[in-house]
């Protein structure tokens, strides 16, 4: 299959450096503290965040900070595999953890102890991306909920296909074989807080990949600054009226 076209053009019409559409919309779970939809593309997810609230089990509670838990899930309906995924699976186990682990290191739980965060994550639709779209989503429902953060995480992946670096992959991309990486990164702090890689890479490809999804995700920074941001200014105009 040819996945870059001879004008340069990916499968879905994308240039190589060029990301797919962001939306984003705050507070979609009305009884949760704070929620998010995030869709990168065809990708969706929603997220929810509980607490800061008293541990339910006193024996994981930590006297020094927050305790934070996250489980992730897929939608039976998201993918177009028919064959029903056991809740728990390996894989879900294993994003679980990531997004839990990228998401402690910008709260603050020092400033919660002897407390419980509870993140759920569930993709509506997968067309490749699912990680990142999770963090991000995880990011934006932390902020509405009021959780204190040092910075805002966002993730972003980024492939090489047909020797030529692809910021931001589709299902199709991500299926191809190719080698690709997944980057959580604090983009205020300048601080790497994820790097997922599924294969090797020659040492000056990996760091022009590398390069390319840090600069994602700082576009995707950017974004969740001003949905945020708007977030904030029609809060402003409900509480003045």
């Amino acid at each position: 299959m040819e996945f870059i076209s001879p004008e340069g053009l990916r499968l879905d019409g994308r240039r190589p450096l060029e990301m797919r559409q962001l939306r984003a919309e705050i507070g979609v779970v009305s009884k949760a503290d704070g929620s998010a939809v995030f869709e990168m593309g065809n990708t969706k997810v929603i997220a929810a965040v509980y607490g800061p609230r008293e541990v339910e089990n006193k024996s994981q509670q930590i006297n020094d900070q927050a305790l934070v838990r996250c489980e992730y899930t897929m939608a039976n309906f998201s993918t177009g595999d028919r064959v029903r995924k056991p809740k728990g699976d390996r894989r879900s186990t294993e994003i679980s953890m990531v997004i839990r682990q990228t998401m402690e290191s910008c709260i603050m739980t020092n400033l919660m102890p002897r407390s419980q965060i509870d993140i759920f994550v569930q993709v509506l639709q997968a067309d490749g991306g699912t990680r990142s779209a999770c963090i991000n989503a995880a990011t934006l429902a932390l902020a509405d909920a009021g959780i204190p953060m040092c910075d805002l995480v966002t993730s972003c992946s980024a492939g090489y296909l047909c020797t030529t670096p692809l910021l931001d992959l589709n299902y199709v991309e991500d299926s191809a074989g190719g080698p690709d990486i997944t980057v959580g990164l604090l983009p205020k702090l300048d601080k790497v807080t994820l790097l997922q890689m599924d294969s090797k890479l020659p040492l000056d490809t990996f760091e022009s990949v590398m390069q390319l999804a840090i600069e994602g995700c700082k576009a995707i920074a950017n974004y969740v600054r001003e949905v945020l941001l708007e977030n904030t200014k029609q809060q402003e105009y409900r509480c003045g009226l």
